[in-house]
């Protein structure tokens, strides 16, 4: 079986289910090992037991047999207490020693011997004592002498002795088992905790060549890759387990931030690439937004020139209206009016002259009105496009122009602004030229009247009908002038307003502009950052 196809839980089991068997098999040997040497001690105790129960058994018949002999040698009772707690003994003794040999017929067949025996050597120790107590020493001695309880007692001692060397053949034997189970229980122990040891490093050699030397290969890969070392190889080793699968996924991780490198690569490039472009168009737009701003200022500031001199022509129209009702009141007023007629005449002349002069330049100052709002129509249409030109770009930059987008759109709003400001501003300028044109045609008019006027005052009253009739006229071309003067007053208000408008948005524009520089100077920041962040990879 090839072991790399089983999965690393199927290994780490069969290698603790072995380790586990070889426990329970040890476990099982050393407690059926420990079990027959308890049993082995509990014999060998039993057998010393058993020896020991002979040998008081035989020391309480001597002690009795002692007592016997004190006794009828002195004839003290004193002498008698060996042979009183001998008498209270052996019956204990003897029923001991019948159940401790309820396991062995030979031992139970030498007590049935033994004890009539025990019964005859008490009797006839008991006569003597009886015999010592009731006719004196001689018949106590007399009854020694027959020897009848020296042979009992040699009976005794060979049925002792016959029960002790079996006991401690039995002993013998026992022994030699109890050193055979331990024998047994060391090897079992030591040799299965030997097996156990060696199957152990067997199994971590496994292990390790099997899980940790692989883990530790693809923990050193990771550590390149976490290093930024992409260019790392991770060896086939046709393993189908979890190290295969794992190995697997660290060849395709790195296969796929390589790749996924790479296109960040490639797209930080465009990025910077797109974002210096960005960054140089936008610092152009901004100084010529800068730029558009100064000279809308200035425009606006012209403009409100303008609006000044026209108010003043209004003024001025207004005084040569008074001086035509004057004019008709002298004319009226007859021949004593005449010099002084002709002098408000040549006042009027040169009123009218200075409002030729003023309307004039008031012509003119349209005229420049006009380059202005052209030049302002112009960098409103560089607005529109470079708006258009900035959505685009946003467009390629992706999430990180979603910024630059809505900058590029209000520069749009804004320049679309501008242009309808432009477009209301250039209406309203025609107005103007159409009014001023008119005054132009009136004051020449109106100079013509005056010297005429003048002529005529020179000829005194003859002119004086005729000097009616044209101060007549004079006071019509003059309410035409003060008309002419304040919608020329207005429409230079209306252009104040429509170019403090246009400054507005130019500011506006200035504004966006230097926000639309900002984050495009971000933007470049970003690419630079990005492309510092992908140096450390190698690819």
């Amino acid at each position: 079986m090839n072991i790399s196809k089983i999965s690393l839980g199927r290994q780490l089991v069969a290698v603790l289910s072995v380790i586990l068997l070889i426990q329970i098999a040890i476990s099982i040997l050393s407690y059926r090992s420990i079990i027959q040497l308890n049993l082995d001690i509990d014999w060998v105790m039993h057998t010393e037991e058993v020896q020991h129960n002979m040998h008081e058994l035989l020391s309480s018949v001597k002690d009795a047999e002692t007592g016997q002999r004190g006794f009828v040698i002195t004839g003290h009772d004193s002498y008698l207490e060996p042979y009183n707690n001998a008498l209270r003994d052996i019956d204990v003794i003897l029923r001991d020693l019948r159940e401790l040999t309820a396991d062995n017929p030979n031992q139970q067949e030498r007590l049935d011997r033994l004890e009539p025996l025990i019964g005859e050597k008490l009797t006839e120790l008991k006569a003597t004592i009886d015999a010592r107590r009731s006719d004196g020493f001689e018949a106590a001695q007399t009854i020694v002498n027959t020897d009848a309880g020296k042979q009992t007692m040699d009976e005794i001692r060979d049925l002792i002795d016959a029960m002790t060397q079996e006991e401690i053949l039995l002993l013998a034997q026992r022994e030699a088992a109890t050193d055979a189970a331990t024998q047994r229980t060391y090897f079992s122990i030591i040799g299965g905790g030997v097996v156990a040891v060696i199957f152990t490093i067997v199994a971590g050699i496994f292990l390790t060549r099997s899980i940790v030397n692989p883990l530790v290969g693809l923990a050193g890969v990771a550590e390149q890759i976490g290093k930024g070392d992409l260019l790392v190889e991770l060896p086939d080793n046709q393993r189908y387990d979890e190290i295969g699968a794992l190995s697997l996924a660290f060849r395709q991780m790195t296969k796929m931030l390589q790749r996924t490198t790479n296109d960040i690569t490639a797209a930080t490039q465009s990025l910077g690439s797109s974002a210096s472009e960005i960054l140089a168009s936008t610092t152009e737009v901004a100084t010529s937004t800068a730029e558009s701003a100064s000279a809308i200022s200035e425009t606006t500031t012209t403009v409100e020139e303008v609006r000044q001199a026209a108010q003043l022509s209004s003024q001025k129209a207004q005084t040569v209206s008074d001086s035509a009702q004057r004019v008709v009141q002298v004319s009226e007023s007859g021949q004593n009016a005449v010099r002084e007629n002709a002098a408000g005449m040549e006042r009027i002349r040169e009123q009218m002259e200075s409002i030729a002069q003023t309307v004039t330049s008031l012509n003119e100052q349209s005229l420049l009105i006009g380059g202005i709002i052209a030049t302002v129509t112009n960098l409103a249409d560089q607005s529109n496009l470079l708006a258009v030109n900035a959505a685009i770009e946003a467009a390629k930059a992706g999430e990180q122009g979603k910024g630059f987008a809505v900058v590029a759109q209000e520069i749009k709003s804004l320049a679309e602004q501008s242009k309808q400001a432009t477009n209301q501003v250039r209406a309203i300028l025609n107005d103007v030229q159409k009014a001023t044109n008119h005054a132009v045609i009136a004051t020449e008019q109106g100079k013509k009247v005056v010297e005429a006027g003048v002529a005529q005052a020179a000829q005194a009253g003859v002119a004086i009908t005729t000097l009616a009739e044209t101060s007549n006229e004079a006071v019509m071309a003059a309410t035409q002038i003060v008309a002419s003067g304040q919608q020329q007053v207005v429409g230079m208000e209306q252009i104040s307003l429509a170019m403090a408008n246009i400054n507005q948005a130019g500011t506006q524009n200035a504004t966006a502009m230097k926000q639309l520089e900002t984050e495009a100077q971000n933007l470049h920041q970003l690419g630079l950052k990005l492309k510092e962040l992908l140096t450390q990879f190698k690819i």
